[in-house]
């Protein structure tokens, strides 16, 4: 119970450090693609292998 109320303490001590651009770029970026992803993998699926 003391290490989980240190751990609490440490992180209100902690102050907040906001995303720097390039870090911003890459999470879109990555959920772009992710998305797009999953629409061509959603096109081959009924292309490919359609239901009955």
């Amino acid at each position: 119970m003391a290490e989980e109320q240190k751990l609490a303490t440490e992180l209100q001590k902690m102050e907040h450090v906001p995303l720097m651009p390039v870090e911003e770029k890459l999470i879109a970026w990555s959920l772009i693609l992710g998305l797009v992803l999953l629409g061509v993998m959603i096109w081959i699926s009924y292309t490919w292998f359609p239901g009955a």
